[in-house]
């Protein structure tokens, strides 16, 4: 997909825009987790079922920051394939993946179809494992 500059300008800049939308939520979030703010909350009542609460919330916490730093990598991808002149192209069969679908999802890697027969083999792999 060749991308003039102003297209290139307008993702640049809303990946840029996610990027820092999402640095911004994972260092509140590290903050919140470093200073244990949710475990001195509830420690005014200390009973095991509250502390139980606490660690699942630091557990969802922990996970919202793995989902963080997994976008951020995406997004840095999308932003080194716009630099490249490959953004937009599917990995895994060579077409164009749709402008709808980048409008929605940004780094998007694979289109529509690939991302389907993806998925149906997960969840193959998925039934074939249990």
């Amino acid at each position: 997909m060749k991308i003039d500059q102003e297209r290139k300008d307008r993702l640049k800049k809303m990946l840029n825009k996610m990027k820092e939308q999402i640095l911004k939520e994972a260092r509140e979030e590290m903050k919140k987790f470093q200073t244990g703010e949710k475990r001195q909350i509830v420690e005014a009542v200390m009973d095991d079922a509250d502390l139980s609460a606490i660690d699942l919330s630091e557990d969802i916490s922990l996970k919202q920051l793995s989902t963080h730093r997994d976008i951020l990598k995406k997004i840095e991808e999308a932003l080194r394939k716009i630099e490249e002149g490959t953004y937009g192209i599917c990995e895994m069969c060579g077409d164009e993946i749709p402008e709808e679908r980048l409008k929605i999802l940004p780094f998007a890697i694979y289109c529509r179809d690939c991302q389907e027969k993806i998925e149906m083999m997960e969840k193959f792999e998925g039934e074939e494992s249990q």
